[in-house]
């Protein structure tokens, strides 16, 4: 039974404390849209977005009035396109035609992003991958809602270098190619390691081929929350801070709960997963950094962040798998640079580098993101990078991602301006010494010998 006291405390978590659904994102099924006349594959994969996806934005909205819980998001994750579009596409270009027809179903359905312009590429390219690779730079040059991410690396299979190589000169072309807008299609490109089939959240979202046809995957967020409930016990023990953090997780799956559970039944599409991530946004009071500084730290980089974090992102896993029987995606903390006001600071200070971030990529639940660097940074410089991320991931058994953002014009002191949830970002100095030996080897890394488990 619910009493007053709980729907005063989640009342003032969202009015407050920027309690929020991040997204409610459908997964799509685009297998059955499979055709060797691109024409004919466009038209089906638009009909079959627009069938499928036409009231999402609207029962969200609805949803969000009936019960007073911001929805910010809605969005669509498509089966990976390399997949789809392998029989019908000859050319980066044809792959690029699809990429605008998904474009035009996002704006015709009213969503915010489309995800799954995607490969799967850990342990090899078919010629159809290596195509819609090299297409992304054109696809994201000429899309506004599409997001694109490239899967290179497992801990089952290792890391595919060549696709490593491949994505560090994708990267810089990318920035090239939207240079005039702040390199922003950067922003909406990431490289993963054991990259999830159910996550909600941009621009990493897919729909994995093991999923059903339709599902709906619900993302929850409030840093601020959590921040708020740990100042009630600043300066405690190490359990009773434990213990905050996970009732607190479990308050928050539970909103997400309710609002999965209710558009599943409006919308006629089976509930999948709850993301309890603490996604920090730009505004004041939403940022992963001011937890760990309410911790204990000065600064977010600090000596003790990287425990703080692994404490933070532990206890958030902990209280939401109590709150629901379907947490997944990535669930736990994000670090992105440019939506963090508090990350920003600890940068601007000197406190927070690439190689810290790195260090605290180890134990939150994904990777380096939103990380603006210098335009003139190499393309070998950022796959090497890339691959000292997904090593992380493979060796680890966890999801790891890079989104790097070389703004081309730019250099350290300077800052790029995204605007919206991406925020802006200072330009980080990026180590100047030479991987280009390294990463022009050819083939992967084969995967570690804890790999083995059958």
């Amino acid at each position: 039974m619910i009493n007053i006291s709980e729907v005063s405390e989640t009342n003032a978590m969202i009015e407050k404390e920027n309690l929020d659904v991040r997204t409610i994102t459908m997964g799509i099924s685009l297998l059955d849209c499979i055709d060797s006349d691109l024409q004919v594959l466009r038209q089906k994969i638009y009909d079959k977005i627009y069938k499928s996806a036409e009231n999402l934005v609207k029962v969200g909205e609805e949803i969000s009035t009936d019960y007073g819980i911001p929805i910010v998001n809605k969005r669509i994750s498509v089966t990976p396109i390399a997949l789809v579009g392998g029989s019908a596409c000859s050319s980066p270009e044809d792959f690029a035609q699809i990429a605008i027809t998904l474009d035009k179903a996002a704006h015709d359905v009213g969503v915010n992003f489309l995800g799954g312009y995607s490969a799967l590429v850990s342990k090899g390219m078919t010629s159809a991958d290596k195509l819609m690779l090299e297409s992304i730079p054109l696809a994201l040059s000429e899309t506004e809602l599409v997001c694109s991410s490239v899967n290179v690396g497992s801990t089952k299979t290792g890391i595919d270098m060549d696709a490593v190589r491949l994505m560090g000169k994708i990267i810089k072309k990318t920035a090239e190619r939207t240079a005039d807008r702040g390199s922003i299609g950067c922003a909406k490109l990431v490289v993963f390691c054991n990259a999830p089939d159910d996550n909600p959240f941009m621009a990493g979202a897919f729909h994995g081929v093991t999923e059903a046809d339709r599902i709906l995957n619900i993302g929850v967020s409030g840093p601020g929350v959590v921040k708020k409930a740990l100042e009630s016990v600043h300066g405690k023990d190490f359990e009773t801070l434990c213990e905050t953090v996970k009732k607190t997780a479990f308050k928050v799956t539970r909103v997400g709960q309710l609002v999965a559970k209710e558009a599943s039944k409006r919308l006629g599409v089976p509930f999948g997963i709850i993301d309890l991530s603490l996604a920090p946004t730009p505004a004041i009071g939403d940022s992963v950094a001011d937890i760990l500084c309410e911790m204990g730290l000065e600064y977010a980089g600090a000596p003790g962040t990287t425990a703080a974090l692994a404490l933070l992102n532990d206890q958030v896993k902990k209280g939401g798998v109590m709150a629901s029987s379907y947490v997944g995606g990535l669930s736990g903390a994000f670090i992105p640079v440019s939506e963090d006001q508090g990350m920003i600071n600890a940068v601007n200070t000197g406190c927070l580098t690439l190689e810290k971030l790195e260090a605290m990529t180890c134990v939150c639940s994904v990777g380096l993101d939103m990380i603006a660097i210098p335009g003139d940074t190499k393309d070998t410089t950022i796959a090497g990078i890339i691959a000292d991320e997904m090593a992380i991931g493979m060796i680890n058994q966890k999801t790891t991602a890079v989104r790097l953002i070389p703004v081309i014009g730019k250099g350290v002191g300077d800052k790029v301006e995204f605007g919206g949830l991406l925020g802006y970002a200072p330009i980080m100095p990026v180590n100047p010494y030479s991987c280009d030996e390294f990463v022009n080897r050819k083939g992967r890394i084969p995967a570690p010998v804890h790999s083995f488990k059958n």
